[in-house]
């Protein structure tokens, strides 16, 4: 799948494991897990292989974020993204990164 980030603070935590957007501070294991959880959804081929990484929780968001996706980085954080499909020769899927949230705030 290709990845396109939404929002600078995400590109810089996923490619320099930081952010120097100070309201964008996560504990190293959060922004190890997040880059591990990405390397993941860069991997699979189409959104249906993620349902094999039972860990990732993938699921459609309802509500007032329908039309996102999510997958857990952990049991508090999630990755909320968007995916499009682009046909051509092959099919490819963008994933549209939005938000790296607190699930329960």
């Amino acid at each position: 799948m290709e990845i396109k980030f939404d929002k600078e603070y995400l590109r810089e935590l996923y490619d320099k494991g930081k952010t120097t957007d100070k309201k964008y501070r996560f504990q190293p294991q959060i922004v190890q897990k997040y880059r591990k959880t990405l390397d993941i959804l860069e991997s699979v081929a189409v959104v249906e292989d993620l349902f094999r990484y039972n860990g990732l929780h993938y699921e459609s968001l309802r509500g007032d974020k329908e039309g996102l996706e999510s997958i857990r980085v952990n049991n508090q954080y999630r990755i909320e993204f968007k995916t499009t499909k682009v046909v051509s020769e092959t099919v490819v899927t963008v994933c549209n990164i939005i938000e790296l949230s607190n699930h329960y705030k």
